[in-house]
C-alpha cells in the first residue's frame, strides 16, 4: 500500500504566518550538535553565550531551542520573520512535511489547525515530500 503523500496530491503555501514557530505546550525546536554549531556561527556568538542565551536542555537531555518570553521561536523576530533563515534546523526547514504530518489524511487535515497553508497553494512534487522526510529521518550530530 503506498504512503498516503503519494497517492494523494498534497497542497502546500507558506503563508507566514508564523503559528509553525509557537513553542508553547510540547512543541520544541530540536537541534543536532551540527545545526546548534551552524547557527552560532551564523550569529557569530561565542559557545558559551549562545548556549546560555538560545539552548535549553529537556528532561531526557535533548537539545531545544529555548522559547521567547511570548511562546514563540527566540528566533521569530516582530514582523514574523526568522533571524536565521539560511541556517535554520532541519525540523523547520521541512516543516509540515514531517512523517508524523504526512501519514494519512487525518494527520494532514489536522495539522490545518496549526498551518493555514496546508491544503493552500499548488500540489507539492512528491519528490520534494520525500527529501523532507528523508531529512527529518537522518540524525546529524
Amino acid at each position: 500500500m503506498q504512503p498516503f503523500y503519494e497517492s494523494h496530491e498534497l497542497h502546500f503555501s507558506c503563508t507566514r504566518c508564523g503559528r509553525c514557530c509557537e513553542t508553547a505546550g510540547d512543541y520544541y525546536v530540536y537541534l543536532s550538535r551540527n545545526e546548534a554549531t551552524r547557527i552560532r556561527v551564523h550569529l557569530q556568538l561565542s559557545p558559551a553565550w549562545f548556549e546560555r542565551r538560545y539552548l535549553s536542555r529537556l528532561d531526557d537531555g535533548e537539545r531545544v531551542l529555548a522559547a521567547g518570553n511570548d511562546e514563540r521561536c527566540i528566533f521569530l523576530d516582530r514582523q514574523g520573520q526568522c533571524k536565521i533563515y539560511p541556517v535554520r534546523p532541519v525540523q523547520c526547514r521541512t516543516y509540515p512535511f514531517w512523517p508524523e504530518v504526512v501519514k494519512s489524511r487525518r494527520s494532514w487535515s489536522s495539522e490545518t489547525a496549526r498551518c493555514e497553508g496546508i491544503n493552500t497553494g499548488t500540489a507539492v512534487p512528491v519528490e520534494k515530500i520525500r527529501r523532507a522526510l528523508k531529512a527529518c529521518t537522518e540524525q546529524p550530530d
